[in-house]
């Protein structure tokens, strides 16, 4: 179940499409003084070693954040989201890719707190030695992260946001998203939940999104892309998507103007697009 490894997979662009959401999360969370809480859970390795082994086994990097790296004018969602990119790779050269644990860290104030999950015996230990002289205010465990979400919410300043970004190799990954929203709105309903899922040939990834509106009680944001022709054989990850309940009012309108530039950079086929719903009062 546990054999998903994400450094094969790292600044791809379901992770271009995923950390750009997430930056403008935890941006828009920061323009109040009061603290909030981030939980990540399933939050990985909080580095990835682009020249290593594992990411140039595939290389995905290279037909995502690296066909960004170099581009002098973007827009300014996505400037801002390459700019934590950049933090890891100081020379200018594109060697490492920050984890969505590693971002949230580098954004979050003195004042706010970071929860981490991993299950991965591999990835867990990576990301737990990572943050081990942390400070207090950032955990990381090797524990599930459905369950760590669900012992933490409500937060004491009634403020945060959870990332729930499952590999979904395990089909059941899709009901276990459903029932861990429930279950946190239920406890804290206004808080902003984004979750990431793959779009492939499967019929759970075709009719997920529009199960995940009818776990929405009122505002939220679908958003995809696409960046090729679904696979002849059936096998592998074409494009992913996320969904946000309680969105920041003005994602909306940053992924208008991210989302046509992410079709142009990162398409590989005419099959190449997006899609941006959002119900948001």
């Amino acid at each position: 179940m546990f054999s998903y490894r994400h450094a094969f997979h790292a600044g791809n662009h379901a992770d271009v499409l995923k950390h750009t959401v997430l930056v403008h999360i935890i941006q828009h969370l920061k323009r109040k003084e009061k603290p909030f809480l981030l939980v990540d859970t399933h939050a990985g390795a909080a580095v990835h070693d682009l020249t290593g082994t594992f990411a140039r086994k595939n290389a995905e990097f290279e037909s995502g954040i690296a066909r960004l790296w170099k581009r002098k004018v973007l827009p300014a969602p996505l400037a801002d989201y390459v700019a934590q990119v950049r933090q890891l790779n100081p020379s200018a050269e594109l060697l490492a890719y920050p984890g969505s644990a590693q971002i949230a860290h580098q954004m979050l104030r003195k004042q706010d707190s970071l929860r981490l999950f991993e299950l991965h015996t591999t990835e867990s230990r990576h990301l737990i030695d990572h943050f081990e002289h942390a400070a207090p205010r950032v955990s990381a465990k090797a524990e599930d992260g459905f369950a760590g979400l669900r012992s933490l919410l409500p937060p004491p300043s009634r403020r945060g946001a959870a990332l729930i970004d499952p590999s979904y190799e395990d089909k059941a990954d899709y009901q276990r998203v459903i029932v861990a929203l429930r279950d946190a709105l239920e406890r804290f309903a206004t808080g902003t939940y984004a979750v990431w899922h793959p779009i492939v040939k499967r019929r759970e990834s075709r009719e997920y999104a529009e199960r995940l509106k009818r776990v929405a009680p009122g505002d939220w944001l679908e958003v995809s892309l696409t960046v090729k022709s679904p696979p002849e054989d059936g096998f592998g990850l074409f494009g992913s998507g996320m969904f946000v309940i309680n969105p920041p009012w003005t994602l909306p309108r940053a992924l208008a103007e991210v989302m046509p530039f992410l079709v142009d950079a990162l398409g590989q086929d005419a099959g190449a697009g997006y899609t941006l719903q959002s119900e948001i009062a």
